[in-house]
């Protein structure tokens, strides 16, 4: 397979001597390619890959089915793909919208002409699934579209042009805008701008430059600006237990099943592309708690932006793998919508394709109805079949300033892109100390905690009992419990005052946590189970002390709160209140 040896910043002549390697059969098979043309005529498309050719390395031409064919560059290795594309893009040497295509959309190679033309194997139609939910289109016969029809005179095309409408007449000046022939405004009006476009653009394909184009020449302009759209096989689908209807890449994507409020469309192709068509009956509280809800997935990067309303909600998240767009609204008592899953670095051809069904979507009567896929395997790490985001690690912290600033063990907050409080609020380190194992967090906006810390000022008593709240099994029961233990010694094994040993069986979740005695006090934070490469014991913990947190405090600028006024001991129902009040899960993500 080819690979490349030059960087982007070489010129062209550069790059073409790295692409000319010879190209194996196997990697042939193996490899992907750049579509840059579709002509609707074996002639035309001849003569736009001996244009091509002229000036570029690697044109082929390939039929690909239903009359039309296709002029690529390649094959290349994935990642060489999409740097060729980035290159002749940036430099106009090929159309903006061109695309990678693989070698399942190929058949029978027809340029060069002395090149092997063995038309590889067809793949293997999908199983239908075992209960059919798109309406598709009956498949028409796969008879080659007229590419030439009849010549019109200037005159002829005057006429027939006269009789488009304002929206043909626009989606014109939209085609030829995509082609790279025309920068102005879409009115619909065929002024000298658009009269000279029309003129660049037969120029370029090989017509008399008339400024004035034919029915047949409308069409190939046409035919162009749908090549993204032929090439993942769009097609109106119609879900009528979903109550949708819409244009979907069914090329890319099939019916799995159903998992309420999801109609699941996976990928049968080789970009990855998923489709979830969104269904249920709600109100305004349901559709706010779905859009909170997929934010949490994984199919839903965090960057990207979202806009709500009281009645319809976008969703779009972005990272180097994947693009996901979500969109859902509520009509009727009933929510529809759908998510579109899409591979990084097809960013044209993602765009036409969304473009192409949010035109499309229609709400059909009826409803998904709520207990569909309710006998699938459940797992808590999915929601309704979908894999749910999870931090790299999560670990414990409390409140100890009405603000929201949160005390917490400074490995969670090593080495994270993000730092959230209860999955829910951002927050950023403001102070970290390695040596005494203590991080300090603001929110990104001001909380009001329910509870905050009182940091004891008197001296731990040995034996005395503590509880301490955390985490233990890094958010899995929503909720902070309480662990019960004493305290061993007022220093650690290595004579450090700064840290008291307890005998608690902590799990690694509560790190971070408070301990509390029995009025309520916080006496220390508890430190991670392994320090220095070393395990401890199970049944032995530290604690850093209240004395170094609030210096700890101190120097970071947060004032703690005061120790509350001791009554004596507190009942465990209290100490449970208190301590689930000011303790919270801290996560960090990658």
């Amino acid at each position: 397979m080819k690979k490349l040896f030059a960087a982007l910043a070489l010129p062209l002549i550069a790059l073409a001597i790295a692409f000319t390697a010879p190209v194996s059969a196997q990697s042939s098979r193996d490899g992907v390619w750049i579509q840059i043309a579709a002509r609707p005529s074996l002639r035309e498309a001849e003569n736009e890959a001996r244009s091509y050719a002229a000036r570029l390395p690697d044109v082929s031409g390939y039929a690909l089915g239903g009359g039309w064919y296709g002029v690529v560059l390649g094959p290349y290795a994935r990642e060489d793909a999409e740097r060729v594309l980035q290159v002749y893009r940036a430099e106009g040497q090929i159309p903006r919208d061109s695309f990678i295509a693989f070698q399942r959309n190929l058949r029978s190679q027809f340029y060069p002409v002395a090149a092997d033309a063995t038309q590889p194997a067809e793949p293997a139609p999908a199983p239908a699934p075992a209960e059919p939910a798109v309406q598709e289109p009956e498949p028409q016969p796969q008879t080659a579209l007229q590419t030439t029809l009849p010549d019109e005179t200037p005159a002829q095309a005057r006429r027939s042009e006269s009789a488009l409408s304002r929206e043909q007449r626009m989606e014109l000046q939209v085609a030829l805008k995509a082609a790279g022939f025309y920068n102005s405004g879409i009115d619909g009006a065929f002024g000298r701008g658009t009269r000279a476009s029309m003129s660049d653009w037969q120029a370029a394909r090989g017509f008399e430059p008339t400024g004035v184009l034919t029915t047949a020449q409308r069409q190939v302009l046409l035919d162009e600006y749908n090549a993204p759209l032929i090439s993942v096989g769009m097609a109106r689908a119609e879900d009528a237990k979903a109550g949708i209807a819409l244009q979907i890449p069914a090329g890319e994507v099939a019916f799995d099943r159903y998992e309420s409020p999801f109609a699941h469309y996976s990928s049968k192709g080789g970009l990855g592309a998923q489709l979830l068509l969104i269904s249920q009956p709600g109100d305004k509280r349901t559709l706010f708690g779905l859009y909170d809800i997929l934010q949490t997935l994984e199919i839903v990067p965090l960057d990207g932006p979202r806009e709500r309303s009281a009645s319809s909600f976008t969703i779009e998240g972005r990272n180097n793998q994947i693009v996901s767009f979500t969109q859902a609204s509520l009509n009727n008592g009933e929510i529809k919508g759908f998510t579109l899953v899409w591979p990084a670095g097809d960013e044209e051809r993602r765009a036409r394709v969304l473009a192409a069904m949010q035109a499309s979507f229609t709400r059909l009567d009826g409803v998904l109805d709520p207990a569909a896929g309710g006998e699938a395997v459940q797992d808590i790490d999915l929601v309704s079949g979908l894999e749910v985001r999870k931090p790299k690690l999560s670990r414990t912290g409390f409140f100890v300033d009405d603000r929201g600033s949160v005390l917490t063990t400074s490995d969670v907050v090593a080495g994270c892109t993000r730092i959230t409080l209860d999955h829910g609020y951002q927050a950023e380190v403001a102070a970290s100390n390695t040596a005494n194992g203590i991080a300090i967090l603001k929110p990104a906006e001001a909380l009001a905690p329910a509870a905050v810390a009182g940091l004891s000022t008197a001296s731990p008593r040995l034996q005395s009992e503590v509880a301490v709240s955390g985490f233990s099994y890094e958010g899995v029961l929503g909720a902070p419990s309480l662990t019960w233990g004493k305290i061993a010694d007022v220093k650690s094994l290595d004579g450090n005052t700064n840290v008291a040993r307890l005998e608690l069986a902590a799990q690694p979740g509560d790190a971070g946590g408070p301990v509390m005695d029995a009025t309520g006090a916080v006496l220390g934070m508890l430190l991670p189970q392994q320090t220095g490469g070393q395990q401890l014991p199970e049944g032995v913990s530290f604690a850093v002390n209240a004395d170094v947190i609030r210096g700890a405090l101190d120097a970071a600028g947060v004032t703690p709160a005061a120790q509350p006024a001791s009554a004596g001991s507190l009942p465990n129902a209290a100490i449970t209140r208190l301590a689930s009040g000011m303790t919270v899960l801290v996560s960090c993500w990658e």
